[in-house]
């Protein structure tokens, strides 16, 4: 292949071409603000003997190598991107995105905000080889908080049976999200993720519609356009929770960090906020039980999500000081004691339920009977491997997702204790604005938690022996009362 191009004219015309998408160096890319640096002609060598230019910049091996990589790089779309998306890396998320999905991006417009409140804004034009991958990436940017500058209505189609998805259906992240029907922006109510949005077209609400909920007939959203997503930012002023994101790690100091999250709880309970609490029977087995009942007592826990063994253990523990038939306050095996938690559902079943326990001085102490006796409500779902269970777990699993969803709307934080399973089943309805903190022995439970979907996260290495106590002893603290108050 020559590298010389048979004149000016055709360097011209493929200069025109590649305006805007040559690689880094090239002429025509924008500058730092966003000013296109035109292509022009390079200075020419003229040979004597076949008066052709001869390139300067790149030979037309180069050229023609380019003009190969990107002659199918003609599915195109704008993406625009709106608001503190420098300081809290959404912008670079979305390059990230877009080059490691095999895309390309040129900047069309970047306003940075000029002062610290003002918000920033990019637009972007995104290019792909295939109609495929364009569609894809589009999806993906689109959770991002990428909006198309071509605002339109949203499409819907009818639901073609009971819990029977249209095909291209729009899948709901868990951050806040609107759409535009009939000229109007209508929020999306009780969002979570992995679920359709359903626009009732008389009384004009889109609703989050989990599979299992969806009806024929039901007007579903179809696609990105007509779609806005509030990607959470992250704010300038970092205060003492914001400082806990980030890389999970067992060096953190632990006391410094469980101190700020019981100021974040103060603080949101001043605010009249809702905290929630997921348990597992970790906390029994490590002895906090005391320490969570004094917790639920104080006031700071408004819903607990559990399952059958964290209320078990506790029964277990209020009745015969044991938990798995091992003695708390000793560390020691009793004689016997692996029948105890059984003796514990029995007694329940005796008593008709929890409450009722509570009410005839069956059980006179730990977390269940705080909820009982301070109008908690809890939620106990049922797993295949529960004994008995308890006549208070919820066995049919849709049941048990519906209950979760009818608490986690009006909750500001929720706190996950050793219980991976739970945790995930309760992140999995949260929307992303709700505070997140999830404390396990493993560092990796946290990571599936996130792996999951739950990126707002917050991952404390600790037990819940440690935790819990500390937590209850800087409630104490920073509010000034007693452990008995």
């Amino acid at each position: 292949m020559s590298k010389y191009v048979s004149s000016v004219q055709s360097w011209h015309a493929l200069s025109r071409h590649f305006r805007g998408i040559l690689p880094k160096g090239y002429p025509g890319q924008t500058d730092i603000h966003g000013r296109r640096q035109g292509i022009r002609a390079p200075r020419a060598r003229w040979d004597s003997g076949k008066n052709l230019p001869e390139l300067n910049v790149f030979s037309g091996e180069t050229l023609l190598s380019e003009y190969h990589r990107h002659i199918h790089m003609d599915m195109s779309r704008e993406i625009e991107l709106e608001g503190h998306i420098i300081d809290s890396g959404v912008m670079t998320l979305v390059f990230d995105k877009i080059m490691d999905m095999g895309g390309e991006f040129e900047i069309i417009v970047f306003n940075v905000g000029k002062h610290k409140k003002d918000p920033s804004y990019a637009r972007l034009r995104v290019t792909a080889p295939d109609d495929r991958l364009l569609t894809a990436l589009m999806s993906e940017l689109h959770r991002l908080g990428a909006r198309s500058p071509e605002i339109q209505d949203v499409t819907l189609l009818p639901a073609e049976g009971d819990c029977i998805v249209p095909k291209g259906f729009y899948s709901t992240t868990n951050h806040p999200t609107f759409v535009k029907y009939e000229g109007k922006w209508l929020p999306v109510e009780n969002i979570e993720m992995d679920c359709l949005i359903v626009v009732d077209e008389e009384s004009r609400r889109a609703m989050c519609t989990p599979l299992s909920k969806l009806k024929a007939g039901d007007s579903v959203v179809i696609g990105e356009l007509g779609v806005r997503v509030i990607y959470p930012e992250r704010p300038r002023k970092v205060s003492t929770f914001e400082f806990m994101h980030g890389t999970v790690s067992s060096e953190r100091p632990s006391e410094t960090i469980i101190a700020n999250i019981a100021s974040e709880i103060l603080r949101l309970k001043k605010k009249g906020m809702k905290i929630g609490l997921v348990g597992g029977p970790a906390i029994v087995h490590t002895g906090a039980a005391e320490s969570l009942a004094e917790i639920i007592r104080g006031g700071y826990i408004d819903v607990l999500f559990a399952g059958n063994a964290l209320a078990t253990h506790d029964i277990e523990y209020n009745l015969f000081g044991t938990s798995l038939g091992m003695d708390i306050r000793t560390g020691t095996l009793v004689t016997g004691g692996h029948k105890n938690h059984i003796y514990a559902i029995s007694e329940i079943m005796r008593a008709g339920c929890i409450k009722n326990a509570v009410e005839q001085g069956v059980i006179t102490g730990g977390i269940m009977y705080e909820c009982v006796r301070n109008n908690v409500p809890y939620l106990l779902a049922g797993s295949i491997r529960d004994d008995g269970p308890l006549p208070d777990v919820v066995t049919d699993v849709l049941q048990a997702q519906d209950d979760i969803r009818a608490h986690v709307q009006q909750i500001g934080m929720v706190l996950m204790v050793s219980t991976l399973l739970h945790s995930i089943a309760v992140g999995n309805c949260l929307p992303s604005y709700v505070k997140t903190i999830c404390v396990d022995i493993n560092p990796a439970s946290v990571t599936k938690l996130m792996d999951r979907g739950t990126m707002q996260a917050i991952g404390v290495v600790s037990d819940a022996g440690t935790f819990l106590p500390l937590l209850a002893k800087h409630l104490r603290e920073q509010s000034g009362i007693s452990a008995s108050g």
